[in-house]
């Protein structure tokens, strides 16, 4: 059993357990021992968001690392999908990235990629845990690591972005309204775009330390949404605090969440023989509509559990090399082996370019059925009592088959996530009060 990592690595408040120093150097001298292979010199990538707390847990985890024998290459800030990138770029044996991802500034994370460039399996994070307090020793004088920081990294990663939009292809003419949610993208992604050719309006590029994702990013669009319009932008894209999360908003102000751009990328790349397996990967969260517009084209839908790590093992067991999540993880495998929003972003920009059709018309690719999710906060409730297992039964007997209902424990946080939708909105929204008012009674109020 893991006590320390989640759906997606490790994450808290920011000093208090487990993100304090002395937590975070015990973690690094596991993680670097279960990775210390072999005679070669042993390397590590460290990259982080913008949070203040980076500032900590930084130094804590490179002083692990070079107790135990590792060489740590340091980038700043750096979008989680960059890290993984340079990871294998470097021939490291192990990459960091220091983020909550689209958390307040007040919390923080760490999550790691294998020499390969993929997340961890549960299998080696329990072992990385087991092995935390186990009082091996550590490396000889002789033998520590050595640290430095990596100058050219952001230069790496933003021609590596460059690289997947097509040959011949540019934006010039568009005028993209882009936010970068105070966080890991806020240098890289207006770049990107600019050389490519855009007209480039930024939000979200000023980071302080305490203002990432606060009022911006992926996760609160208003922002984008309203300057695309006051602007007479052509398209807006959010990103979260580590840039591996994507939302997009049409000419108009709509949103375009995950589902729509998987949507559209996947009627993109099958008609261009590009989508392998004749599926794409999604989790439980994504909307009906989806699977229902795929089926209409020919293609399959496979579902997997909420976490981007859980749609990549899926996405590898049935050889699919598209998937995502409707929050805007979305996962290009012939590109990256992990979510990207920048270089998904670029997918969608090359549709709109060979349209040449307003956002509006080219985005919304399929209707989605009305989706209604409510969270509730609560700590320790059994899901398996007996009045929330009665509570769910009816819901799902008052949906029938034109619906679904879904209820989980967030991986991230202290909620039960209750979620259903079908055809009848107000259906749905009474059913998703019914068992979230069941679970808070169960919780005792």
């Amino acid at each position: 059993m893991r006590k320390l990592f989640g759906t997606d690595g490790i994450r808290g408040a920011a000093n208090t357990e487990p993100m304090t120093a002395e937590t975070m150097l015990k973690l690094a001298v596991a993680a670097g021992r279960h990775f210390t292979r072999g005679d070669h010199r042993h390397r590590v990538v460290i990259g982080k968001d913008t949070r203040l707390s980076g500032y900590l847990i930084e130094p804590a985890l490179t002083a692990g690392f070079i107790s135990i024998g590792m060489d740590v290459v340091l980038t700043g800030p750096m979008p989680t999908p960059a890290v993984a990138m340079l990871t294998r770029s470097l021939r490291a044996d192990l990459g960091v990235v220091i983020s909550a991802s689209h958390n307040p500034y007040a919390d923080n994370g760490v999550k790691f990629f294998g020499p390969d460039g993929y997340k961890l399996s549960d299998d080696i994070e329990a072992e990385i845990e087991r092995t935390i307090d186990s009082g091996e020793p550590l490396a000889p004088s002789d033998r520590l690591g050595r640290a430095r920081r990596l100058d050219d990294a952001e230069g790496r990663y933003i021609e590596f972005v460059k690289a997947t939009f097509p040959r011949g292809f540019r934006l010039d003419g568009l005028k993209i309204v882009v936010d970068c949610a105070n966080g890991a993208a806020y240098r890289i992604a207006p770049a990107v775009l600019w050389e490519l050719g855009a007209d480039v309006v930024t939000i979200g590029v000023d980071p302080d330390g305490f203002n990432i994702n606060q009022g911006c990013g992926a996760t609160s669009p208003d922002i984008l949404q309203s300057q695309v319009v006051a602007h007479n932008a052509d398209l807006g894209i959010a990103l979260d605090g580590d840039a591996d999360r994507l939302q997009m908003v049409d000419e108009t102000g709509h949103l375009i969440d995950g589902d729509q751009v998987m949507a559209l990328v996947a009627r993109s790349w099958h008609e261009a023989g590009r989508l392998s397996a004749k599926c794409i990967t999604a989790t439980v969260m994504s909307n009906l509509g989806l699977e229902r517009y795929l089926a209409d084209v020919g293609l399959g839908l496979v579902r997997a559990p909420v976490g981007d790590r859980y749609v990549l093992e899926a996405m590898r067991e049935h050889r699919c090399n598209l998937g995502g999540e409707q929050s805007g993880h979305i996962i290009l495998a012939d590109y990256a082996t992990t979510g990207d929003g920048l270089i998904a972003a670029l997918q969608v920009l090359a549709v709109l370019v060979a349209a040449g059709r307003p956002a509006s018309e080219v985005l919304r690719v399929f209707t989605p059925l009305p989706q209604i999710m409510k969270n509730v906060r609560v700590n320790g409730v059994a899901l398996d009592s007996h009045a929330v297992k009665a509570a769910i039964a009816a819901a799902e007997t008052r949906l029938g088959a034109a619906g679904r209902l879904l209820v989980r424990r967030s991986g991230t946080e202290q909620l039960i996530r209750v979620m259903a939708e079908g055809e009848d909105r107000v259906l749905v929204d009474r059913i998703v009060d019914d068992v979230a008012a069941a679970i808070v009674q169960a919780a005792g109020g």
